[in-house]
């Protein structure tokens, strides 16, 4: 992993579409011990490396001899993510266009039982001297280009992240500055002409994602939207939670004009809580106007449905959750699946306990927690900080604070308002993550 693990060794071979023109290898200190699996890999241990250059120190030849280059390997998404995790740490952000010898390979050399550099080298009869080492690797990957290179006719291949349509475009749109998006999570911005904010997304692959808007023209208003950029920005998050966050809060503040559908609430209807003269807690299911809902929906049928659906689950009464408005006992009552309380029949104390158990199922699966997250860097962290059952915000911390109680986090937090579509993106965020981190507390 890129984020947590180090590079031993690197290996450059720059090709000029013909044949390899200059090259550059050296070993690299890691700073850290090399486990002896990966020793057992690539034959490289602690001893070797020892007094090897430190990434920081060869970082500025690398800059310069990759310069107006692409980025070509096999399986290109993870070489790239290492160097590009090692440069971040250092506070500098290396963007090159990239190739995936591994796709291209799918493409023109099909029918193969494995596309992993070393079958299908044995397949190709490329030889690769120190299989492992960065020099060998690559070599052979240069090797296996020049194929490729020659089942395309001899004509360059256009880089991944280039292919997008410019007659799409403005004509005041800078292509450089879509070229030199990251890929990496966050929120983007889209603004036209005027400087005016027309769209904000979020993405895990900014990039990708922009792109994805460029090329995939499917409506007139989408055309009309990707005609109109004349600028980008963009926001790294890190963690996807945030981006998911971010995204939700500002269309609702900056309410961007393709943003329409978003930055309206769909949750129309809300279920709010009551007490009776009796000590009962009550529901009542009503359109949402000043007062904040438990929780909220798109429709009376769909309120009723799920406040239906909670109440056989908690054993709770139709009648005391607005559902059942006749006289006298309700209809569950009647056929015994209602333990009494429109009848006075339960103890109030122990129909609100099972009350309150609903209250948390439907919203926070803690009343208070701290969500743990990728930060934007690898040496930091994001938090998204739920306190009495009530979204506080969210922030980052230098991983070197997680020490000690948790709590003192807090002051990283900047503050948010809570709603439903938060609650929304948190619950289904954590569903989906289900190995994210998360410390509960008092």
């Amino acid at each position: 992993s890129g984020r947590k693990d180090k590079i031993t060794e690197i290996a450059i071979f720059i090709h000029d579409g013909k044949k390899i023109v200059k090259e550059y290898q050296t070993l690299i200190n890691p700073e850290c011990n090399i486990p002896y699996n990966i020793t057992q890999l690539t034959g490289i241990n602690n001893e070797m490396v020892e007094n090897a250059p430190r990434f920081y120190e060869v970082a500025k030849d690398i800059v310069e001899i990759t310069a107006e280059c692409i980025f070509v390997a096999h399986n290109v998404t993870f070489d790239y993510g290492f160097v590009k995790a090692e440069f971040q740490q250092l506070g500098f952000s290396y963007q090159r266009e990239t190739l995936c010898t591994v796709k291209l390979s799918r493409k023109y050399l099909p029918g193969h039982r494995s596309y992993s550099l070393g079958n299908l080298c044995n397949d190709l009869n490329i030889g690769i001297n120190g299989r492992h080492r960065a020099g060998g690797d690559a070599l052979a990957t240069c090797e296996l280009f020049d194929i490729l290179l020659e089942k395309n006719g001899g004509e360059l291949f256009l880089p991944e992240n280039r292919i997008f349509s410019k007659k799409n475009l403005h004509p005041s749109m800078d292509t450089e500055k879509i070229l030199s998006l990251p890929d990496e999570c966050g929120v983007y911005y889209f603004y036209n002409q005027r400087h005016d904010l027309i769209y904000i997304g979020k993405s895990k692959n900014i990039k990708k994602r922009v792109l994805q808007h460029i090329n995939n023209i499917k409506s007139s208003r989408a055309m009309k939207m990707v005609s109109e950029i004349t600028d980008i920005d963009f926001v790294l998050t890190g963690s996807e939670l945030i981006a998911l966050l971010k995204e939700s809060h500002e269309i609702k503040q900056e309410k961007p004009l393709y943003n329409r559908a978003q930055r309206r609430s769909v949750y129309h209807y809300g279920a709010f809580l009551k007490g009776d003269a009796s000590g009962y807690l009550n529901i009542d299911i009503r359109k949402i106007e000043d007062e904040d809902p438990i929780t909220s929906f798109t429709s009376m049928e769909e309120a009723k449905a799920s406040i239906e659906r909670l109440c056989k689950k908690y054993e709770l009464c139709q009648k005391l959750c607005g559902l059942y408005k006749h006289e006298g006992p309700c209809f569950q009552y009647q056929i015994r699946e209602c333990k009494g309380a429109c009848m006075g029949e339960e103890f109030p104390f122990s129909y609100n306990a099972r009350v309150e158990e609903m209250l948390h199922a439907i919203q926070y699966s803690a009343p208070n927690m701290i969500i743990f997250d990728k930060g934007r860097n690898a040496n930091e962290k994001a938090i998204v900080w739920i306190e009495k059952g009530k979204y506080c915000g969210y922030g980052y911390f230098p991983e070197e604070d997680a020490v000690g109680s948790a709590y003192h986090l807090k002051e990283y937090i900047d503050s948010y308002s809570d709603n439903r579509e938060v609650q929304q993106i948190i619950n289904s965020y954590l569903n989906k993550n289900k190995r994210i981190k998360t410390h509960k507390f008092k």
